[in-house]
């Protein structure tokens, strides 16, 4: 059995010096199961930052290892510098104990051919998803990671990307410029990542000006995922498969939330990627009324600490878990009157949004 940890003291250098990846995945099993012992003992906002501390540790030395690893394989160092970013729950700092792959890779300059530059971080590319899938990160079902050339650019490359996308304005382009705004930087060089970032920001100003149709096709896509829960107030689970009668706390309560604070974080400007910060600066700039937005932080609250509280299970030493809640959770009393409440604020949150996309539709045809 591990040793308690003190909470308020959480150390990840075991993680920090692994000298292999199989070390590097012993150290990430113990802390895992380390953190998940200690989950009922303090705020779900506090715990979080710890569980994506940790993740961000992992990444960084998982970074160190691939670059070592080519170097011995006869590969060399990094012929450009370049910035190792993060998308999803991880770019937002949400990352359950269990979470899979969402990343990228920003490359700056360098002093070979592009042909070499392309050969080596197509390489490194597939080494450290490699590295990552066997210290604990599954393969990301959307592909949405550093192996696929579609999220590993030069900032030149990446700046057409954004545009491109923003340009067409169809829901998959819209799709991924949402995933492109929760970018973080976990390793490398800063600067690249600052780069891109500014690159967003820049192009989602538009989404400021309520006249325009890129507004329109992000809100189209926000209220796409919508509150599960019925107009007499119950609570709307899987009706067939494995799960029928469990509720999918990632996609009926976790997205909808995360997709429209993202949308106002946007829309006023706010380039944090983290939704607990979202939710404050938009508290700070008065954007919407505060009682709204305590009740979106409450509910946010709800639907992170939900995620870790689905059945887990050990799949070769690593904690794993669905995004549902079990029928026997769902009928605890406290548990259901938070699931209710939370789906109420985001059903709130998203007929008021509905609202304003049926009036921005009707003034764009």
């Amino acid at each position: 059995m591990s040793q308690r940890i003190d909470p308020d003291n959480v150390s990840f250098t075991t993680i920090s010096s692994a000298s292999s990846p199989e070390l590097l995945k012993m150290a990430r099993i113990n802390k895992q199961t380390e953190l998940y012992g200690i989950f009922s003992t303090m705020p779900i906002q506090k715990w979080d930052h710890i569980v994506n501390d940790m993740h961000d540790a992992i990444m960084s030395r998982a970074v160190v290892l691939c670059e070592e690893e080519l170097i011995q394989e006869g590969f060399g160092s990094p012929p450009a510098p370049y910035a190792f970013i993060t998308f999803g729950s991880a770019g937002r700092g949400e990352q359950t104990l269990w979470s899979d792959q969402d990343n990228g890779l920003i490359i700056g300059d360098g002093n070979v051919s592009e042909q070499e530059m392309t050969l080596y971080f197509e390489r490194f590319g597939q080494k450290l998803s490699n590295v990552l899938e066997g210290v604990g990160y599954p393969l990301c079902p959307g592909n949405v990671m550093i192996s696929n050339p579609l999220w590993r650019k030069s900032v030149r490359d990446w700046e057409k990307q954004l545009l491109y996308w923003s340009s067409l304005r169809g829901w998959e382009q819209v799709r991924y410029l949402m995933i492109a705004a929760d970018i973080r930087h976990i390793s490398g060089d800063q600067g690249l990542s600052s780069a891109i970032r500014r690159s967003i920001t820049t192009i989602m100003a538009q989404n400021g000006d309520p006249d325009n149709d890129l507004c329109a096709a992000v809100l189209r896509n926000t209220v796409r995922h919508k509150a599960a829960i019925n107009v007499l107030g119950q609570v709307i689970t899987e009706q067939s498969g494995e799960h029928a009668g469990d509720f999918d706390v990632k996609y009926g309560l976790y997205i909808p939330l995360v997709n429209a604070i993202r949308y106002l974080a946007l829309h006023y400007g706010i380039q944090s990627s983290s939704t607990w910060e979202r939710i404050s600066q938009l508290d700070q700039l008065e954007a919407v009324p505060v009682r709204w937005l305590d009740s979106c932080r409450k509910a946010f609250d709800t639907a992170v600490r939900l995620r870790s509280l689905v059945p887990e299970a050990e799949v070769n030493g690593f904690l794993t878990g669905t995004h549902y809640l079990s029928q026997s959770m769902i009928k605890q009393k406290e548990i259901k009157f938070e699931l209710r409440e939370a789906l109420g604020t985001v059903r709130q949150m998203y007929r008021t949004l509905q609202r304003q996309h049926r009036y921005a539709e009707r003034n764009w045809l």
